[in-house]
């Protein structure tokens, strides 16, 4: 079974699960994953903080976590 990423997920978590997932964010324009106060923000927190859409993000990481 692969790991499903929900908008309440940590981005340290969601790092933890699968470092790849890096490179999702960082391919949507969230450049800051490496950022110690991020590992701490959920997804969605840090989709906002960054004006970006968390549904679109989540979209691409689950797609990238199921195509594994």
């Amino acid at each position: 079974m692969s790991a499903v990423v929900t908008k309440q997920t940590l981005i340290g978590e969601m790092l933890q699960m699968d470092i790849g997932i890096a490179n999702v964010l960082m391919m949507a324009g969230m450049h800051c994953v490496g950022c110690p106060a991020s590992q701490m923000e959920s997804l969605e927190e840090a989709c906002y903080v960054h004006g970006m859409n968390p549904d679109m993000v989540l979209e691409q990481i689950n797609k990238y976590l199921a195509e594994k």
